[in-house]
């Protein structure tokens, strides 16, 4: 059992490396596949829009499947699609691969956090879900930074076939290792549906969704606006990418300290810096100490923005919901990820590359308007119902009928 959660944190790791080795290689594949940069980006969308259609419903189909089968069987769906990535003799064919393997991203996250918080107990459930999230992090630093250089060293094909090979080699190691853990949901489908009764679960998720808009306006694009804007070589943009990824475990660590005490704060704060520093980049590459400097505080918030903006909405939710609610903000983040994909697209189309962090940082704005709307909220409903005597029949935010 002592390497249940690590292992599950290696899985998170080889899945996200898979799903965002993309990042770094947009413009080569634009190149070899003779299409527009903003047309590869879409393929950004394509992934995340199909995590976020499908996800709930697969998650809620495999809920009940032995979970060493499970995570060891969306391993192989994920190997499957980066092989045809990586043979792709067109765009079309590489878009197939990329959605082959998005359809086992949303069942794997929906499922790895609570099997951990379960096999940790109640009393380490945050830690070990934390650690979970530490895969995130360091798939930033070393997953796919090392196929952008391996990239530009052997090809683009490289960044999907190393991908691969690292799934297949996490695969056999949870498949041997890990425990057997067959789980039987309370919650049943019918259950599913009170989420459309709680109003704070659902503005908390539309929260997540432009906030995970902002954050993917502008770092999808990121690699091409450190080769075309700050002339970066794409050996370069590799380290700069890690680099960036390095930040964001420091982020990452820095959110994991503050977000249990407050959760939207936390969230609110890594919007903010995420922002200025997203609008400020293009500008500054002129001076590339002060350009590297802002990458790396822009670096550290966007780590901090996945933990801080899934922990306030789970905790958003009452306790019979939190499994679902993950599951469906699991989706959220990936819709929010093609929305910024598209909407980065279609700025660079009308105003050019340079105007993509200006645009992440106003849909940064609208997530912290949503926040302002919570906070009112929260403070009406304490105002409505005072703490006084006995609390048992004193309802609560969450609503939800429960």
């Amino acid at each position: 059992m002592k390497f249940a959660v690590p292992l599950l944190a290696a899985a998170a790791f080889a899945m996200l490396t898979n799903e965002f080795n993309i990042i770094g290689v947009i413009p080569l594949i634009a190149h070899d596949l003779n299409v527009p940069v903003s047309q590869v980006g879409l393929l950004v969308s394509a992934f995340a829009f199909t995590v976020a259609i499908t996800g709930p419903f697969l998650t809620l189909a495999l809920r009940h499947v032995e979970r060493r089968l499970l995570f060891t069987s969306v391993l192989g769906v994920t190997v499957i699609g980066a092989a045809m990535a990586a043979l792709a003799p067109n765009y079309a064919f590489l878009a197939v691969g990329r959605v082959l393997s998005a359809l086992a991203l949303p069942v794997y996250w929906s499922m790895a956090t609570s099997t951990a918080a379960k096999i940790a107990g109640p009393a380490k459930a945050g830690s070990a879900i934390a650690t979970v999230f530490s895969g995130v992090a360091v798939a930033s630093v070393v997953g796919s930074p090392i196929t952008t250089i391996l990239a530009d060293e052997f090809g683009w094909r490289m960044a999907f076939a190393a991908g691969g090979a690292i799934c297949a080699c996490i695969a056999l190691l949870i498949w041997f290792f890990f425990p057997r853990i067959t789980i039987d949901p309370d919650e049943t489908r019918a259950s599913a549906l009170k989420i459309l009764t709680c109003p704070l679960i659902l503005i908390n998720l539309v929260m997540s969704l432009l906030a995970l808009t902002a954050m993917f306006t502008s770092y999808t694009y990121l690699a091409d606006v450190l080769t075309r804007l700050g002339h970066f070589t794409v050996a370069s943009t590799g380290w700069i990418l890690m680099g960036f990824g390095v930040a964001g475990i420091v982020g990452n660590a820095i959110a994991g300290r503050f977000v249990d005490s407050n959760p939207l704060r936390s969230a609110v704060v890594a919007i903010v810096v995420a922002a200025v520093s997203m609008a400020a980049f293009p500008g500054l590459l002129g001076n590339r100490v002060v350009a590297m400097t802002t990458l790396a505080i822009w670096g550290a918030a966007h780590a901090a923005g996945f933990v801080t903006n899934h922990v306030r909405t789970i905790r958003s939710a009452p306790a019979a919901l939190q499994d679902l609610t993950a599951s469906l903000n699991v989706s959220i983040f990936n819709a929010g990820i093609g929305l910024g994909a598209v909407v980065g697209g279609k700025v660079i189309d009308a105003a050019g590359l340079q105007e993509v962090g200006v645009a992440g940082a106003l849909s940064g704005v609208l997530a912290l308007v949503v926040a302002g709307i919570i906070v009112l909220s929260t403070k009406r409903f304490e105002a409505a119902y005072p703490i006084r005597g006995d609390q048992r029949n004193r309802p609560t935010p969450k609503g939800c009928g429960l």
